[in-house]
Formats: structure tokens, C-alpha cells, sequence
């Protein structure tokens, strides 16, 4: 949807633009689109107030020199928005619209026989409200000093804009779809595309595309991580590219970055940044959520792997992430994630912003321990994309208390080193079954909250795909059994993992036997 004004004040408006915002909803502006030189000048680099200043001065350049007045003012501004529902688009998807779009308009040099307008496309994350959009401010005066159309350019830029919903695949306006009825979807094909949207919305595995996938390993790499360097050496273990983005006029502040996946051989990857895949992925927000030490040692520790996985090094410093964990730890980890469970008894089930950040967290390990043991995304994948739609939230929520962000940090350590060979099968089992506590806990939240779609589909669907994992691993009654192959002794080395290489009979896959058999089978040992 457009929405265009018009003024005078240059400066005023790209202050705005990247200041805080009515509602401090404004979070890491930077440029997605504008002139070849602004762009190389400015890059994708976080905007601040001297940066406004200066593509203000850079905009107005071509009124100031020729001395040109526009009635109604000669600052063209126009923000294109998206509806929520829509969700995020990459930087990469919004340049290419807001090219689009300026063309459209007639602010380009049309095909040479005009000179062009300076003009930007500034994004600055979504609004209150929780919408998607860009802002294009344009300089009505053209480089050489003559003034740009602006008849009828209301009614022109929602033309533009019914096109590039088109174009792009964006929803249209129900009326302009109804009145276009030789060019509209014809029943069956509306029918089809609500079933695939539903799908979607349930977090079908088969659904995901590279956006979704992305955002999996990003969440998986967060929760698992104790501090920021951690979390790009764990990107770049999963194969993820990833490109940091620093702060005006240095490489030493990183303020948020972009990933994509490891393209084909002759393809080019296809880049997105943290708020287009989540909005609870940016840097800001991981950073706070996760509670990665803020000092000047790990700063620069983190700087160090930015600045490396850009220019495709090798890790700086390898830490916990080339571990693997023993079946100790495993149950170390289950224990303390236990401990976590418990805890949220005592939370609030009104309190959305504290179980938002559960989801959050649930949604991290589940996502750590997909991309470890699924070859494609399957009912971890799903349970993790459903959870964190729960984890959307338009202000940051508060983080965990330490204990517990420690807690779930060593979980989804443990998930992420999972093996596909069954090795740590039984332990595996253990910590699925907090995790299904922790979707129940999350269940009756949300129907607390009200949030009865969520609910629902946590109940229904979340917690069947969790269970279907849980019936492919071991049970409590095969835990027993296997306790003399894996529990080494009460003198602190806990559980064990087989030293043999084929797996033993009781970790294979359990199938449901009576009762009975199962206390006789305990009462024998």
C-alpha cells in the first residue's frame, strides 16, 4: 500500500527516518535502494544521525545548485507497506520493488530521455503495528535542474503498486482482484492456494522454502550459543554464508548482518538479513534475548569472526560447537532443562511477553536438533517454525533469568551435536519429554491468553509431531534396560555412551508392549 506526501525539508524527514521513531519502533535503518553513488557510499550500513545528514545534503544538491522551487514542496516521500499477515521481505526483494516503483513513477531518466532524480529507500524495520515497509524519498528536482511530473501521482503510484503486487507474488487487494475477474484466480485455483496457506500456517515441513530454512538455523545457532562469536563459528559449521553489517564509517561495530545459503555452482546467493527472516532474529534482539556478555574482550572476539566469515577465513577461535557431547552431558542437560520446566510453573500464564520468550527458547532447541538428526526439515523443523510464530512479538520481551538461558543454552548444545547413527538414543528421549512439557506449559498459555488459534494448533498439531518423534526413540522401560550397557556407577561419571558400534537391541526404535510385561520385565532385573 502507498502513501504519499510531500514537503520541504529534506533533512527533517531523513532525521526522522532514521531516528527512533513515535514509538521507538524504528530499529537498524539502513539503505535498501537509491542512486548508484549514494549506495556505494553508504552501503547497507546502519544509518545515524550525521549519515541522514549527509543524503539529505546528497538529495537536495540538484534544487540548491539550479535554485528551483516546486509548488507544494520538493521533497517527494512515499512509504510502501505491507499488510502484518504478509510477514518480512528480504533487503534484496524490497530494493528490487522500490527500483521498480521509481520507475513506474517516472523519477528514473526514462530509457535516457530525461535526467533522473536523487532518490533513496530507506527501511527502518516494521511499524508499530507490525507491518513491513519501505520509505522512498525523492528529490522532485531533477539533475539538470528541470522538475519532475507529479499529476496524478496518487492515483499512479497505487497503479504501480497493484503491478508489482503481480509482479512479486505479494497479496492484491481483494477489490482489485474481484474487478479483474479475466485475470483473478478462478475458484478452484483460490480453493488450492487457501489449502497451501493453511498448510503453511501450520508449519508443514514441506513448506519451508530457503527464507524458513535460513531462519532455522539462525534460531538453532542463537539458542545454542553462550556469546556472539559463538553464534557465527555455529552459522558457519551449519554451511550458512554469513555477512556482517557495520556501523557508519568503521569495521570494528557490528550491527547486524545477513545470511544465505551456500548456492549451487554457477548461482548467486540469495542474501537475508536477521529482521527478514523474524523479528525476533536481528542482532539487537539476540543479543539482548540471550544475554551474550556485552564487554570489550567479547566484543572483539565477535568482531574477529564477523570480520573472518566475510572475507571466507577459517574460525579465529574454535570453541564449545567442535565438542561432542557425552551422554554425561546429556543428562546433565536434561536435568537442568528439567529444572527450567519446573521453574515455569511458577510463571504468570497471562504474562505473554515472559512466554513469548519460552517459545522463543523451545523454538531454538527444537530447531538445534532438526538441523542435526532431519537430512530435510520434517516434525522437529515443523514444531520449531509453529513455536516461533508464538515468539513474534512487535517489542523485545525480556530475557530469561541466567539460570535459565544457561539451562536451555546447554539443551540445545546437546540437540544440535545430535548423531543421525542412535548413538545417545535413550538420552534423547529423556529430553523430548521436557520438551513436550514445555509445549503443554506453552498450550495452556496461549488459552489463557486467549490466543485460542495458537493453542489449538500447539495442542493438536505442535505436540503430535512431538510425539511421534518421542515413539521413535526409546522409552522409560528401555532406558531401565539399558542402564547396565550405559550407566557406568553413582561415582560421578554418570551415564556413558555404548562403546560398541552397532546399536544394541534395546536403543532400536520401541514398539508398545502390555503393561504387564513391562513390570515383570523390572521385577526380573
Amino acid at each position: 500500500m502507498p502513501n504519499v506526501t510531500r514537503g520541504t525539508r529534506m533533512a527533517g524527514l531523513l532525521a526522522y527516518l532514521v531516528g527512533p521513531g513515535r514509538a521507538n519502533e524504528h530499529t537498524e535503518p539502513h539503505l535498501v535502494a537509491g542512486d548508484a553513488p549514494m549506495l556505494s557510499w553508504h552501503d547497507d550500513n546502519e544509518l545515524d544521525h550525521d549519515s541522514a545528514m549527509a543524503i539529505a545534503a546528497y538529495l537536495d544538491r540538484p534544487r540548491t545548485a539550479y535554485d528551483v522551487e516546486v509548488t507544494g514542496g520538493h521533497v517527494w516521500h512515499c512509504s510502501l507497506s505491507l499488510r502484518a499477515e504478509e510477514g518480512l521481505l528480504p533487503d534484496e526483494q524490497w530494493a528490487a520493488i522500490a527500483s521498480d516503483f521509481t520507475t513506474a513513477m517516472g523519477f528514473d531518466d526514462n530509457d535516457g530521455t530525461k535526467a533522473p532524480c536523487r532518490w533513496v529507500a530507506v527501511r527502518h524495520g516494521v511499524s508499530k503495528a507490525g507491518n513491513d515497509h519501505i520509505h522512498l524519498v525523492v528529490n522532485l528536482v531533477r539533475e539538470d535542474g528541470t522538475r519532475a511530473s507529479v499529476h496524478r501521482d496518487f492515483v499512479r503510484a497505487q497503479r504501480a503498486a497493484r503491478d508489482l503486487e503481480q509482479r512479486y507474488g505479494l497479496e492484491e487487494l481483494e477489490s482489485v482482484v474481484a474487478q479483474r475477474s479475466t485475470r483473478g484466480y478462478k475458484p478452484a485455483e483460490r480453493e488450492a492456494h487457501v489449502r497451501r496457506s493453511d498448510a503453511a500456517g501450520r508449519g508443514s515441513a514441506s513448506t519451508l522454502g530457503p527464507r524458513e530454512r535460513l531462519a532455522l538455523k539462525v534460531r538453532a545457532a542463537a539458542t545454542a550459543s553462550l556469546d556472539e562469536a559463538e553464534f557465527v563459528r555455529r552459522l558457519r559449521r551449519e554451511g550458512v554464508l554469513v555477512r556482517a553489517r557495520y556501523a557508519d564509517h568503521g569495521t570494528d561495530v557490528v550491527t547486524g548482518f545477513s545470511v544465505a545459503q551456500r548456492p549451487r555452482r554457477g548461482e548467486r546467493p540469495i542474501w537475508y538479513g536477521g529482521l527478514s527472516l523474524a523479528r525476533d532474529l536481528t542482532l539487537p534482539r539476540l543479543r539482548a534475548a540471550h544475554g551474550w556478555p556485552d564487554t570489550p574482550s567479547a566484543a572483539d572476539a565477535a568482531v574477529a569472526e564477523w570480520t573472518a566469515a566475510r572475507r571466507g577465513r577459517r574460525v579465529v577461535a574454535p570453541g564449545r560447537e567442535t565438542a561432542t557431547p557425552s551422554a554425561a552431558e546429556w543428562q546433565r542437560r536434561s536435568a537442568d532443562l528439567g529444572d527450567v520446566v519446573d521453574q515455569l510453573s511458577a510463571v504468570d500464564v497471562a504474562d505473554a511477553d515472559k512466554w513469548a520468550t519460552v517459545a522463543r527458547s523451545t523454538a531454538g532447541m527444537l530447531a538445534a536438533w532438526s538441523n542435526a538428526t532431519e537430512a530435510e526439515p520434517g516434525d522437529l523443523a515443523a514444531a520449531a517454525e509453529a513455536l516461533s510464530r508464538a515468539a513474534q512479538t512487535h517489542r523485545p520481551t525480556p530475557p530469561m533469568p541466567k539460570a535459565g538461558r544457561v539451562g536451555i543454552a546447554g539443551a540445545a548444545m546437546v540437540l544440535a551435536a545430535a548423531a543421525h547413527s542412535g548413538q545417545g538414543r535413550v538420552a534423547q528421549a529423556v529430553m523430548i519429554r521436557q520438551l513436550i512439557r514445555l509445549a503443554e506449559a506453552l498450550t495452556r498459555a496461549a488459552a489463557a491468553q486467549q490466543q485460542m488459534r495458537l493453542a489449538q494448533q500447539l495442542a493438536d498439531d505442535t505436540r503430535a509431531r512431538l510425539a511421534r518423534v518421542h515413539a521413535g526413540l526409546p522409552t522409560p522401560v528401555d532406558v531401565v534396560a539399558t542402564r547396565r550397557l550405559d550407566f557406568v556407577g553413582r561415582n560421578g561419571t554418570g551415564w556413558a555412551a555404548p562403546q560398541t558400534s552397532p546399536i544394541p537391541r534395546t536403543l532400536q526404535p520401541h514398539r508398545a508392549r502390555p503393561r504387564a510385561s513391562a513390570v515383570r520385565a523390572g521385577a526380573e532385573r
